[in-house]
């Protein structure tokens, strides 16, 4: 079925948006000699997991790509989930949590897209690269070592070393089939999310210039909409469910 302006739009943000709220900062998840006593994928992982909870606030650069759209920007996050995202690609798009309401405005249709609710943030910030983040992977996903537990290639040419992690679902609810991580051995950051949804679509988040603990302040994650947009509310679910 064929669709156009803002409610092809909006059903194109309906249809990505467990890119942002289910892997997810899937904001955004050293052993430069790789520590003997991590034995197992699932060991590793929850190093991981534990430097992500030590974090407290986190910026980078993130690009999301998938075979329907490509994305980039900045991204901000503050423990425990306040998060936004402002994009260079498309120019003025935004999605932004400030603790009370999760916000998405649509620059070329003039739309934002609107939920109130302590729910919100916490599916906006268990998306991606986060200590909720890392806590839904190890809950919901089996992990184990897609070439081994040494450092390999980011890319085919790249100079970059990483360890890639995969994450095979636990149950049939998960949106994602199948998520692969590629973490800095460094800095036990995460580098790259490649997830395969149930509909069998490759989405890929890269996250690079990594900054941690710089202080950002709360006001940072508050966002003005454009009055003259229109607004639609409780778009991901309604506050009663």
């Amino acid at each position: 079925m064929n669709c156009s302006g803002l409610n092809c739009n909006i059903t194109r943000w309906f249809s990505l948006r467990r890119v942002f709220f289910s892997i997810i900062g899937f904001l955004s998840i050293g052993i430069s000699a790789y520590a003997q006593d991590i034995l197992t994928a699932d060991h590793f992982l929850a190093s991981v997991a534990e430097r992500y909870a030590s974090i407290k606030d986190y910026q980078a650069k993130v690009s999301i790509e998938s075979a329907k759209v490509a994305m980039k920007g900045s991204i901000i996050h503050k423990r425990p989930n306040l998060l936004r995202i402002d994009f260079s690609q498309p120019v003025e798009q935004v999605i932004a949590y400030n603790g009370e309401t999760l916000t998405v405005y649509l620059p070329e249709y003039r739309a934002v897209l609107s939920q109130s609710s302590p729910t919100a943030g916490k599916v906006a910030t268990a998306s991606l690269a986060s200590a909720q983040g890392l806590s839904t992977m190890r809950r919901n996903y089996t992990a184990s070592f897609t070439t081994g537990p040494d450092p390999v290639p980011l890319d085919e040419k790249s100079a970059e070393l990483v360890i890639k992690l995969t994450l095979t679902r636990r149950s049939m609810s998960e949106g994602f089939r199948e998520l692969k991580l590629a973490i800095s051995p460094e800095t036990k950051l995460i580098r790259r999310i490649e997830g395969r949804t149930i509909a069998d679509e490759q989405v890929i988040l890269d996250f690079s210039d990594i900054v941690l603990d710089q202080g950002i302040p709360e006001a940072r994650f508050a966002y003005d909409s454009p009055a003259s947009a229109n607004r639609y509310n409780n778009f991901l679910f309604k506050e009663n469910d």
